[in-house]
């Protein structure tokens, strides 16, 4: 009915126009004599308005009739499209008037689009949600998890993040806020699971693309608002792992703890595969001390414990038998005194890795696994870096390879990545080389490894980090 209205006015517009411009052509001599006799196109237009009692759409068409028009040949075809278009008003009009007029053309038209579109089905229409899972939207792209002093947390794509050499300065974001800083880094996927353990010992549980996204210079989500954390507690140690729903996977491996006070536990990964809303028990912390780091082993690794002291002790795995969740764990390594503490946990499975250290002035140094001895758990270990007034107390432990980067973050929110193939290895005992520049009175507050990724490395040195933006 509308496309039908809709054409039928336009046809009767075109043939009001058509009849103007047959006037004009029957009386073409008189017309142009008219329009040439006149001072301007409005004059002419009033002047044949009157004349042939036209209106002002059909005075307005004459005036802007083309030359050829004047021609007999043109003169009939304007005659020849009159006719035409009367049949198509008069066919117009009897559709409208006819509801069985209609009813045909209807179908009509279906059946052409019926016999050009008719093809079957090609999308399948699944009535049952149960095999919709929402990962399956979500791209597993590698992701940068960063959490600060103050407990933002937010996930960012790697690939933001670019390289610079050794020993520069890093590039200043924003101020920070209440003298926040980032704390901890850590680089996943969007597709698996994190376990995150609290200083007081409790583990919470959470996929890695339900963390916040946010840009760089974005300060993140507080993990309170997302975890069901104490306001006196705060996350110091989380691991991604695999599809904790696999019973061959969580049954072969095992999540490692460590103490600023030296204690160890290990712990079968499957007592942490049923989370709970409010946190479960991961390890039993005695008075004074904390949990400082958790590792995801597959129960044949090598165990490193470092110390603010410079010493380092490395041990079978197998020297730490599983216990339940609510053990307190045993003795790692042996403190020089009350003031000294754990400063890192690395469990090793490749023996040709580089261990790497860094000092808090921004000293650091990468040697050889094989420089430090097995020895029984619980000893006092070996010198790992001379610690001095210049390099001062050791911050960081990690396992490394040609193949990582380094990000190191310190506490004003400057934060570098460098490669680690930049850092030549040395012997244990040395004080290593400068890693990075800091300004009097600052010291690094954290230092992590993410692969690298070599469409990564290429013009934009610096990585921006505040605790303002975490």
């Amino acid at each position: 009915m509308k496309r039908t209205k809709y054409e039928l006015k336009k046809a009767e517009q075109r043939a009001h126009i058509l009849e103007g411009l047959i006037i004009a052509s029957d009386n073409i001599d008189d017309v142009i004599d008219l329009i040439k006799k006149s001072s301007n196109a409005e004059d002419a237009r009033l002047k044949l308005e009157k004349k042939y009692k036209l209106s002002e759409i059909q005075a307005k068409a004459i005036i802007e009739m083309r030359l050829r028009q004047l021609t007999g040949l043109e003169q009939n075809k304007l005659r020849e499209e009159y006719d035409e278009l009367q049949k198509v008003i008069k066919g117009f009009k009897e559709l409208l008037d006819s509801k069985s007029m209609r009813m045909d053309l209807i179908k009509e038209e279906l059946t052409v689009i019926k016999d050009k579109y008719g093809d079957e089905r090609r999308s399948v229409i699944e009535y049952a949600g149960g095999d919709f899972r929402v990962e399956d939207i979500i791209p597993d792209e590698k992701v940068v998890i960063t959490i600060s002093h103050a407990g933002y947390i937010k996930r960012t794509p790697l690939t933001e993040y670019k390289t610079q050499n050794r020993g520069g300065v890093g590039q200043k974001a924003s101020k920070t806020r209440d003298e926040d800083f980032l704390e901890d880094l850590f680089v996943g996927t969007n597709h698996q699971y994190m376990l995150f353990f609290t200083q007081k010992g409790k583990c919470f549980w959470m996929r890695v693309y339900e963390i916040p996204e946010g840009s760089k210079n974005s300060k993140g989500r507080a993990i309170q608002n997302l975890i069901n954390i104490e306001q006196d507690d705060r996350v110091k140690a989380f691991i991604c792992t695999q599809d904790l729903k696999d019973e061959d996977y969580v049954n072969s491996n095992y999540v490692i703890m460590a103490t600023k006070m030296g204690q160890v536990k290990k712990t079968s990964l499957e007592q942490y595969s049923r989370p709970r809303s409010n946190g479960i028990n991961a390890i039993t912390i005695k008075d004074g001390d904390e949990l400082l780091e958790a590792k995801l082993t597959n129960g044949n690794s090598q165990i490193m414990l470092a110390v603010q002291s410079g010493k380092a002790i490395r041990f079978e795995e197998s020297k730490t038998r599983p216990m339940g969740r609510n053990a307190s764990g045993v003795r790692g390594i042996r403190l020089k005194d009350k003031k000294d503490e754990v400063v890192g946990m690395i469990s090793v499975n490749d023996m040709d890795a580089n261990i790497l250290v860094v000092s808090e002035n921004g000293f650091g140094k990468r040697s050889s696994l094989e420089d430090y001895r097995l020895t029984n758990r619980g000893g006092k270990g070996v010198k790992t870096i001379s610690i001095t007034e210049k390099t001062g107390k050791l911050v960081s432990l990690k396992s490394v390879s040609d193949n990582d980067d380094l990000m190191i973050i310190n506490k004003s929110g400057i934060a570098i990545r460098m490669q680690v193939e930049d850092l030549r290895v040395m012997g244990r005992a040395t004080q290593g080389v400068k890693v990075i520049s800091l300004k009097d009175g600052d010291s690094i507050a954290a230092v992590a490894k993410v692969m690298k990724d070599e469409d990564d490395l290429e013009d934009v040195n610096e990585i921006e980090f505040t605790g303002d933006t975490v």
